[in-house]
């Protein structure tokens, strides 16, 4: 008798979204804020900072407004950036704001 042993799949490995932005105009950005929930949802993501006030300990880096996702593989915050419905709050985030976003896997 031969006995059939599922392969083992590690774990995904978590990723993180780290978003530096300076809002241009916060009154028509605040659309943005409304509708992007629902899509970092749609792809797993969960909001573990968004704005808020910080200290910067060392250095120069002078961030403005600072989001932390976390989703559960960098694949997964790909999909989110890539997925058509996002798109036209792309270009609307672009419009409104000028910043930075780096993906980053984690633990």
């Amino acid at each position: 008798m031969r006995l059939l042993v599922p392969l083992l799949r590690s774990p995904a490995v978590p990723a993180y979204v780290i978003v530096n932005l300076d809002v241009k105009d916060p009154a028509a950005y605040e659309e943005y804020k409304a509708k992007v929930p629902t899509i970092i949802k749609k792809h797993g993501g969960e909001y573990l900072v968004r704005g808020g006030r910080f200290v910067v300990e060392e250095g120069t880096w002078k961030p403005t407004r600072l989001v932390l996702l976390k989703y559960p593989s960098l694949a997964a915050a790909q999909a989110m950036f890539a997925d058509p419905e996002y798109a036209p709050l792309k270009k609307l985030r672009q419009r409104l704001a000028k910043g930075e976003i780096v993906m980053v896997e984690g633990l």
